[in-house]
């Protein structure tokens, strides 16, 4: 049986991370004082902590552990708004050279769970893979709120197997911070997958990315019947949305795709 419904105001912090990671962690520390009362979750983009650089940069030298100097940012945030922060990193891995690239999920009380991106952004010209180490083909869901949550980053998008693996397990709302590389019909694949995996899987999901020139902005989120909920295009903005548990069990009971699948 469904338990009570549950209510979640998400913060979608959609800005530019730059090369110097003390940059960054300024930025977090000033987003205390730009969250509206009650908000629950907070997503910063894909490599939040420091921005990629220069395509096949060596990013291995930034790259910081688990209870390092931006996750303690994050933490430092998410006790002062009593919320909890999902942000992109890179991690230190056992290859100096090839971190991972890293979802931070850290609440009042310290980090609460860490997603390693699966799909490396081998892709359009791009090799991460020669640079960062996949993860673990293990789904990483946390619960927020009381709201079963399944991490995704960025070019994970591009794979619904994934997406569908974290709503078997659960998952209500998928979050998906992002640095989407700009080019042509790019914010069209970008809107049209995030859609997609919302109607799907019957579940929200929340897309944050890094802006232009070099990324694509568009931040939204799509509810399980795959409306937009809030969506903004380029530029540097804070976007606030509300999903609910309620609306996630209506959709599913009007469409029961989930159920009614046969392989």
């Amino acid at each position: 049986m469904p338990g009570p419904p549950v209510t979640l105001r998400l913060a979608l912090v959609q800005q530019a991370a730059s090369l110097d990671p003390e940059d960054n962690r300024a930025q977090v520390r000033a987003l205390a004082d730009r969250l509206e009362p009650g908000t629950g979750l907070v997503l910063l983009p894909e490599a939040a902590m420091r921005d990629f650089g220069r395509p096949g940069s060596d990013v291995g030298p930034f790259a910081e552990p688990l209870d390092g100097p931006y996750v303690e940012a994050l933490h430092d945030l998410a006790r002062a708004r009593d919320t909890v922060v999902v942000a992109g990193m890179f991690e230190r891995s056992d290859d100096p050279s090839r971190p991972w690239n890293t979802l931070a999920v850290v609440g009042p009380d310290g980090l609460r769970a860490s997603y390693r991106k699966i799909h490396l952004y081998d892709s359009f010209g791009y090799r991460e893979s020669d640079r960062l180490s996949a993860g673990p083909l293990e789904p990483v869901l946390v619960d927020v709120g009381g709201i079963t949550t399944g991490l995704m980053t960025c070019y994970d998008l591009r794979f619904p197997e994934l997406a569908r693996d974290l709503v078997r397990r659960g998952a209500q709302l998928l979050v998906l911070p992002s640095a989407w590389v700009a080019g042509p019909a790019k914010v069209t694949h970008w809107r049209t997958l995030v859609t997609a995996r919302a109607i799907e899987n019957t579940v929200h999901v929340a897309a944050v990315g890094q802006p232009g020139p070099r990324y694509s902005g568009h931040s939204l989120v799509v509810g399980p019947a795959g409306d937009t909920v809030v969506e903004v295009g380029d530029g540097e903005h804070l976007l606030t949305a509300t999903v609910t548990t309620e609306e996630v069990e209506r959709v599913r009971a009007e469409n029961p795709s989930l159920a009614n699948r046969r392989l």
